[in-house]
């Protein structure tokens, strides 16, 4: 399993935007692309800063999405974020909502 974590800057007061955003935009359009495995978004408790977590099932299959519909779903944030995002990827180690195990 693959991770790509998305750091934002959130606008002041916009988390109520961002969140309904997510829900009416982005989740629909992620949950249509091929690998896709789940989303965790975590919101600073001050409103300031945003993380978003997506999970896929293998590399290719986030870069694909990289690739082509990333640049929509900054487009849809663009209004409740401040600056560019920053996107770091990751392999998955374990996690206890997918039963995952690293490879030994």
């Amino acid at each position: 399993m693959f991770a790509r974590k998305v750091s934002m800057h959130l606008k002041p007061d916009s988390v109520a935007e961002f969140t309904r955003k997510l829900e009416k935009d982005v989740l629909p359009l992620l949950r249509k692309q091929n690998g896709f495995q789940d989303e965790i978004t975590l919101v600073a408790t001050d409103g300031k800063e945003a993380f978003g977590i997506s999970l896929w099932d293998r590399k290719e299959s986030a870069e694909t999405y990289n690739r082509g519909s990333y640049p929509e779903v900054a487009k849809i944030l663009a209004t409740v974020i401040e600056g560019t995002p920053q996107v770091e990827t990751y392999e998955v180690a374990n996690s206890t909502y997918h039963r995952l195990a690293a490879a030994a």
